[in-house]
């Protein structure tokens, strides 16, 4: 059993680690730092550290995030810096089963390392997501951890 945190993303499931996560934020208004790639919203400050945050909407779907009452903050850690994805609702923490989990070998998740399978439930499918590799993997991520640590 491995242990997930799942949030919904327009009509889809997507789940991240929970040993990846360090919290989940309610939806803080983001400082805009120029010069950054589209996907980036901004940066928040989260128990004293400098966060950028990442529109996941833009990401993964090409379109800007909708803010609700129900939007969130996932706070991840990956290798050099927390990263912050935009969401619009964390829904729960889950069990997944390593049996439920499928690796999908199309050519569009070859394309897109950081979908680490799908998580084939009996009532749904969630897309299971490494958060280190997803942001290792952005044009730009190089340049966001330079301004991050430039500002600590």
């Amino acid at each position: 059993m491995n242990k997930f945190v799942v949030f919904q993303l327009e009509s889809e499931q997507y789940a991240v680690p929970v040993s990846h996560v360090i919290s989940i934020e309610k939806m803080a208004a983001p400082t805009v730092v120029p010069q950054m790639p589209d996907y980036v919203a901004g940066v928040v400050r989260i128990r004293g550290e400098l966060v950028p945050v990442l529109d996941t909407r833009t990401l993964l779907y090409g379109r800007p995030f909708e803010e609700t009452d129900k939007t969130r903050l996932v706070v991840t850690a990956t290798e050099d810096i927390s990263v912050a994805f935009i969401v619009d609702e964390a829904k729960e923490i889950l069990d997944i089963p390593e049996e439920s989990v499928k690796q999908v070998n199309m050519l569009a998740y070859r394309q897109t390392p950081y979908f680490i399978g799908i998580a084939s439930l009996p009532e749904r499918l969630i897309t299971l997501i490494d958060p280190n590799q997803l942001f290792e993997n952005l044009e730009g991520a190089q340049a966001i951890k330079e301004h991050i640590h430039s500002q600590q």
